[in-house]
């Protein structure tokens, strides 16, 4: 699942760009030939920011106090966020803020899979189909207004890879979901 997600942000996201790590950690799942200029992490745990070799610049800041970003206006080509979205209380908000840091034509891309932290995430997202939740992430992107050609996108039976943890415990690799749009 994780070279899924990599090979899409590799498709999805301009080579050598600015680039937001939204809701960011350890990975960025950004792949190497993508070679951005800059990569800015906001995340939560300052140790798991730190580890990420990735990151530019890191912003430690919950989306959920506070959905305002920390940057100025169109400052990024691109932004991600990598199996977190289910655990935003204020969607919305935060949606609306990553298209005012985005420049006029830039991707967002929001990719999660069929694994949570029950606590944490949201009530909508356990109550739902996995195929309903990129209908939900849908309406985040629509309800801003901000962002057209949104897609949509599910990969699910892919093997797991010989490496993989937990290769011989469990046969198929995690689903990957994502959906994006371009900031108007």
């Amino acid at each position: 699942a994780t070279r899924q997600i990599e090979q899409l942000y590799g498709r999805l996201l301009p080579p050598g760009g600015r680039l937001l790590d939204l809701m960011a950690s350890w990975k960025s799942h950004l792949p190497a030939a993508l070679a951005p200029a800059h990569v800015a992490g906001l995340g939560m745990n300052a140790t798991e920011l730190d580890a990420n070799p990735v990151l530019g610049e890191r912003v430690v800041h919950d989306l959920n106090l506070d959905p305002r970003l920390p940057f100025p206006d169109a400052s990024f080509d691109g932004a991600v966020c990598t199996v977190s979205v289910e655990y935003l209380v204020r969607p919305f908000e935060v949606f609306e803020e990553v298209a005012r840091v985005l420049r006029p034509g830039a991707r967002f891309v929001v990719s999660f899979s069929n694994r949570w932290f029950p606590p944490k995430v949201v009530n909508v997202w356990q109550g739902c189909h996995e195929f309903e939740r990129m209908g939900i992430v849908l309406e985040y992107f629509l309800r801003s207004g901000r962002y057209a050609r949104l897609e949509t996108f599910s990969l699910r039976g892919l093997p797991r890879p010989e490496d993989d943890k937990y290769a011989g415990q469990v046969a198929l690799s995690d689903p990957v979901y994502a959906v994006w749009g371009e900031r108007r």
